[in-house]
């Protein structure tokens, strides 16, 4: 039960804390990510593999709409754009270039420093889930 002035639980009332922020957007990206690897399955078994590269982009825009509900529902206290369209366009963008910086960090770690690529995903995964979380904060949903 929460008192008046007391601050949000983690599960529950927005808070401007970033630890607690940091800890919902983990839960929002492991939720988009079974999310996203969910549809895939779906429309790959369903509709078969030769439009894999569709279903990945599909199934990649239905996991980033998971994460800015969570975001702008759950996650984050701000919300500094007015136009709905142009904060849903930064945050597809800072989506976009998180998997770019994927890449290029599998591609530095595993294949040019020879480094296993379960051990570079890991590195990758956490250097990305800092980015995206660290570019969302600042540009869309920092404090006033």
């Amino acid at each position: 039960m929460r008192r008046s002035g007391q601050p949000a639980t983690l599960l529950k009332g927005r808070t401007p804390d970033v630890r607690i922020q940091l800890i919902r957007y983990l839960v929002s990206g492991c939720t988009a990510f079974l999310v996203d690897t969910g549809v895939l399955a779906l429309l790959t078994e369903c509709f078969g593999k030769e439009r894999l590269l569709l279903w990945t982009a599909i199934a990649f825009a239905v996991g980033l709409l998971v994460t800015y509900l969570f975001s702008i529902l759950w996650v984050f206290d701000n919300r500094n754009m007015k136009s709905r369209a142009a904060e849903i366009s930064i945050f597809a963008l800072i989506g976009i270039c998180g998997l770019g910086l994927t890449e290029l960090l599998m591609w530095l770690i595993a294949e040019k420093a020879g480094i296993h690529y379960l051990i570079a995903k890991a590195v990758t995964t956490l250097l990305v889930f800092l980015w995206n979380f660290s570019a969302k904060k600042l540009l869309l949903f920092r404090s006033k």
